[in-house]
């Protein structure tokens, strides 16, 4: 049985949507976080049931703001994982009444477009594959579409890219075919995008335009925002639940060497680190840099020497990792390359 991945949806009882975050999930409860409630109106819809967004992006003080909301109103979905030691949202796995799964939503999408924005997802996913890109079954949909609660008029396409060999072909497809059908993000929406990210993460003007030539896997197609999401495949998850067990000991800025970045693709972005020097916070020996947040995913190649700023977890008893986008930090932390 396939096995719950980064990107999947849950929807509960109450109508709740929550999108899962990454591949460790306790037996019996889903990792994740609410995304979208039921609304008497609003953009997105599902028929006569509209919906309304609750994280309008993914950032540790809006996570930090759906917790609060389900600690105050619907606490069975706010528990302790001894595993990770950390309170967080999970959905226990009796109170879900719907599992998405992207990959199965997409290739109903590609045998029968619904609407417009569905037939421009077909499109795009044809316009890959005959690009050198992997097959369409290596492909999945995440969102609005995922959830059929999209509005053709100005829903995004978020597709799910399965596996690190179907990673690698999307993005060589992506380069080939910029220039022509896919085009650069509008000026005005990079423009925020630029101040946005230089303000929630308190970065300088270069490291933003460092991040921002790295990002291969956002672009326009036919005027519609596309997002590019590498996810692993079952065999490529590395780690079973409980498997390791995970504490915060304190926070730290570090300078280090990126040892190896192959797991950078995916999220939580993986950077195996040498040469790790603490310029604040506690000593600690750090063999490892782990994000949440999608913004440094393939933000550093092996050799890169890094300045980052996160909490500090213990690994079992061994070494430690630090952990960007964590709520440990109010703004989360931060991965810079040395220029």
């Amino acid at each position: 049985m396939r096995r719950p991945k980064d990107r999947d949806f849950v929807e509960t009882s109450e109508g709740f949507l929550f999108c899962l975050v990454g591949y460790l999930h306790p037996p019996d409860r889903y990792t994740a976080y609410l995304k979208y409630t039921p609304a008497e109106g609003g953009r997105w819809a599902r028929g006569t049931v509209h919906f309304r967004r609750e994280l309008e992006y993914y950032h540790v003080r809006n996570i930090a703001k759906t917790l609060d909301f389900l600690r105050t109103r619907h606490p069975r979905y706010i528990s302790f994982d001894p595993v990770r030691n950390l309170s967080f949202s999970f959905v226990p796995r009796e109170a879900v009444t719907f599992y998405y799964r992207p990959e199965e939503r997409l290739q109903a999408i590609l045998a029968a477009p619904a609407d417009p924005l569905e037939k421009d997802v077909e499109a795009l996913v044809s316009l890959l594959a005959g690009a050198g890109g992997p097959r369409p079954e290596a492909f999945g949909i995440t969102g609005s579409i995922l959830l059929r609660i999209h509005d053709p008029s100005f829903s995004d396409i978020d597709l799910l890219v399965y596996g690190r060999e179907a990673t690698v072909k999307v993005q060589a497809a992506v380069s080939l075919l910029k220039g022509g059908a896919i085009e650069p993000v509008a000026p005005d929406r990079l423009s925020r995008w630029r101040a946005e990210t230089a303000g929630r993460f308190g970065l300088a003007p270069d490291d933003v335009a460092h991040l921002e030539a790295r990002r291969w896997n956002y672009f326009q197609f036919h005027n519609r925002y596309v997002s590019i999401h590498p996810t692993r495949r079952d065999e490529e998850i590395q780690e079973a639940y409980g498997q390791h067990r995970y504490r915060a000991v304190g926070v730290a800025t570090i300078e280090a060497t990126v040892a190896d970045a192959a797991d950078s693709i995916f999220l939580p972005a993986c950077y195996a680190l040498a040469d790790v020097t603490i310029r604040e916070g506690a000593q600690r020996q750090i063999m490892e840099l782990v994000s949440y947040e999608g913004l440094f995913c393939q933000a550093a190649d092996p050799g890169d020497r890094i300045v980052a700023s996160g909490v500090i977890e213990q690994v079992d008893d061994g070494p430690c990792r630090l952990v960007v986008g964590a709520a440990g930090l109010s703004d989360g932390g931060f991965l810079k390359v040395c220029v």
